[in-house]
């Protein structure tokens, strides 16, 4: 059975989940193989993981080079050991690096790419969700070695045991790849709540929460939930909230258990980073709200009266 090389999105502190869910699509295609690209020591902390969640072996690409500069290196590393391995395909994460990782090296291989690929077939035939969220479409790399990036909360992952072989690589770069160098890293300061692509319940605010001061109303719900805290691009270009935090087309996907949409009309750019979402509910005032077509569960009214509410309710039955 072919091999099929999954760069592993994580650090030490562990291992992303879109990640998880490449290494189970992988499994359709051949046997998986995880590939670790990072600093001295990163695969120690992942290879566990990646094992649990089939992975087969794990190669370890580790240098301060790699860690030390921009994406060039990897891709320059991952093409080496492509062309070493002959793999079935390569599976990326969606994620801004890992798109640019993969376009690299779709170059230095000359094959072909998909992105956002939200499905694999055992043929290969990738399912890919497109025009905002309006369109599925299938497609097939036809040259050269598959290259996909996989667009997180497609599919649940799925543990299956592999034997996590550990394989060093050859982790040296060239002169060219080493052009942009990283200065200094400033870690984010995270918070009690869960990150927002992985969280099992994601409360979102839009327009009609009116002012970042309100947006404790969208946080406190989310708190007693458990969940994580997103919003429209409405309230995060009005200022409501951080971009980083921006559910759509533009800003993150999401995919949890449930997704609460608070004062969100719902136009397409938004419902493009949420609409597969096992259960949705949307409150707003506009009962002809784009977001009701898409609703599991829609409330017609003030979201002022109505979190409130909800939330006394909530206590209520946790208290």
């Amino acid at each position: 059975m072919a091999e099929v090389l999954v760069v592993t999105d994580g650090t030490a502190s562990g291992v992303k989940k879109v990640t998880l869910e490449a290494l189970t699509l992988a499994r359709r295609l051949g046997e998986p193989s995880a590939v670790v690209l990072g600093a001295p020591g990163t695969a120690d902390a992942l290879a566990g993981t990646l094992a649990e969640y089939g992975a087969a072996k794990v190669y370890a690409a580790e240098s301060d080079e790699i860690a030390g500069h921009l994406v060039a290196p990897k891709a320059e590393v991952l093409a080496r050991l492509v062309a070493e391995v002959q793999p079935a395909a390569v599976l990326l994460a969606s994620s801004q690096e890992g798109k640019e990782i993969a376009g690299r090296l779709a170059v230095k291989l000359d094959s072909g790419l998909l992105t956002d690929v939200s499905d694999v077939a055992a043929d290969g035939t990738a399912t890919q969700v497109v025009f905002a969220g309006s369109t599925i479409v299938t497609a097939k790399v036809t040259k050269g070695t598959p290259i996909l990036t996989v667009r997180p909360n497609s599919v649940t992952p799925e543990q299956s045991a592999g034997a996590g072989e550990r394989v060093a690589v050859d982790a040296t770069v060239s002169d060219a790849a080493k052009g942009a160098t990283v200065l200094e890293r400033v870690a984010e300061q995270k918070g009690s709540r869960p990150e927002l692509t992985e969280a099992g319940v994601v409360v979102s605010g839009g327009r009609g929460v009116g002012s970042a001061e309100s947006f404790a109303l969208i946080e406190e719900l989310a708190d007693l939930l458990g969940g994580a805290v997103g919003a429209s691009r409405a309230a995060t270009d009005s200022g409501f909230y951080p971009h980083q935090f921006q559910v759509g087309q533009t800003g993150k996907t999401v995919s949890p258990q449930l997704y609460m949409a608070i004062g969100i009309s719902g136009a397409i750019q938004h419902r493009a980073g949420m609409q597969t979402s096992k259960t949705i509910v949307a409150v707003n005032k506009d009962d002809e709200a784009p977001i009701f077509e898409l609703a599991d569960f829609g409330v017609v009214g003030d979201l002022f009266k109505v979190v409130p509410q909800a939330v006394e309710e909530i206590r209520k039955r946790q208290g």
